[in-house]
């Protein structure tokens, strides 16, 4: 069977994002989506001004992320005492045009895939189907093979091959069949969504602890006007010695809270009591924090990597469904340019693979959360005053070079014109 079509493997976020940019720019798409079933399952994440910017472009509104999280106020930095380290304003407070936003990751993605069945129709997407192979061919198009759930094959021929197909991705195992393991670096990660009162600004995203042993925890839906109690998503995290591997074969399973709450039993302060908090999520997992190493590049010939097949990171900078947004965009933009061709895999590859890469191993680094790296290192977590153990200066600086790398510089964001221009048409026959 062949199309003209561009096929894209995987209906996660940046899949969504995808198809609903090429259905902008008048590009015929198709999901390949292995589940049989999409549900809302995940816990929360970050969408960052440089992502929420792209969504607001493709007519998904305020009102639209409303319903599936929060508009971030806060982003701050605590000690082991409980002192604060550092905070600074987050989205339109921070003097962004556009607001980031604390979401449910499942509904976020139900959200994304309702606007696909909306503006593309129900044939947009396959659901219960795998792409597990591909091969280019020598007329510019792309043999693409497929697996469903009874282990039926059957081949589509496109003109583009977008694996978006995450950290597991058959496309990119194909592309790089020598690319090391996923790489776990020592940290466990424990995430749940508890009912509690939103602290500080009422929509604060707060990394407690040290860069070994912390707490993240954020509201991803507004507080209820009778109780005051808001869904709040947490990641409690423990680094360990990772030298034998992840030592369980499961790489996201249900636990009990007597699994895990007692490496932080006594963190009790007058404003948040952490192990009730983590007593009170009705169902906890259990993840190691894992990404891959970077690649050289995304492309093989018609066939791109974005998202987490691309550049799985450690969600230490909250980038990596920004970055799978941004990804869709600069992917269509690009195609706008060149039509669909290799010319416009090429020019994506070669705009973003490179710094995103680099943002990959920063986030590796910790990230943004490498402050708590200084202060551990120089106090052991434990102060009165920060000033007298990191000046004020050396935090701003140490932000203002992560959102660089980023994306997130604020005066450089708000000066960026569209991605995609209003009214951008792919021609077709290039």
């Amino acid at each position: 069977m062949t199309d003209t079509t561009v096929l894209i493997a995987g209906g996660g976020i940046g899949g969504m994002a995808l198809a609903l940019t090429l259905h902008q720019i008048g590009v015929p798409c198709q999901v390949i989506e292995s589940v049989s079933e999409l549900r809302p399952l995940g816990v929360g994440i970050n969408i960052q001004p440089n992502a929420v910017r792209e969504l607001f472009d493709l007519d998904i509104t305020e009102q639209d992320l409303d319903r599936v999280g929060v508009s971030a106020k806060e982003w701050a930095l605590v000690g082991l005492n409980g002192n604060q380290i550092y905070s600074e304003p987050r989205g339109r407070d921070a003097g962004y045009k556009w607001p980031q936003y604390s979401v449910h990751r499942g509904k976020l993605q139900m959200m994304l895939y309702h606007k696909v069945l909306d503006r593309l129709g129900a044939e947009a997407v396959t659901l219960g189907q795998r792409v597990t192979a591909y091969e280019n061919n020598a007329d510019d198009t792309v043999t693409v093979t497929l697996r469903d759930g009874d282990g039926v094959t059957s081949t589509r021929t496109c003109r583009v091959l977008v694996g978006a197909d995450g950290i597991h991705s058959a496309v990119r195992a194909q592309m790089v069949p020598e690319q090391p393991p996923i790489h776990w670096g020592g940290a466990i990660m424990w995430r749940g969504t508890s009912k509690a009162k939103p602290i500080r600004t009422g929509a604060s995203f707060v990394g407690l602890g040290t860069h070994r042993h912390r707490l993240v925890f954020y509201p991803i839906s507004a507080a209820d006007p009778e109780t005051g109690l808001a869904d709040i998503n947490w990641i409690a995290e423990v680094t360990v010695d990772a030298e034998n591997g992840w030592p369980s074969s499961d790489w996201n399973r249900k636990v009990s809270h007597q699994d895990f709450v007692h490496h932080f039993e006594n963190w009790t302060y007058d404003w948040l009591d952490v192990p009730a908090l983590l007593r009170s999520a009705e169902t906890v997992y259990e993840y190691p924090m894992t990404d891959r190493d970077p690649l050289a590049t995304w492309q093989d010939g018609r066939v791109i990597l974005i998202g987490d097949a691309a550049h799985a990171m450690y969600p230490t900078g909250s980038n990596g469904a920004s970055q799978a947004i941004v990804d869709a965009r600069v992917l269509g933009a690009r195609f706008v340019t060149h039509g669909i061709t290799q010319a416009a895999l090429a020019d994506f590859d070669a705009t973003l693979c490179g710094p995103v890469s680099e943002l990959v191993l920063r986030n590796r680094g910790a990230g943004p959360f490498g402050i708590l790296n200084l202060v551990d290192e120089r106090c052991r977590g434990e102060f009165d005053h920060i000033n007298d153990v990191i000046a004020p200066r050396e935090l701003t600086d140490f932000m203002a070079r992560y959102k660089a790398a980023a994306g997130l510089a604020i005066d450089g964001l708000n000066a960026q014109p569209n991605t995609i221009a209003m009214g951008s048409c792919v021609d077709l026959s290039l």
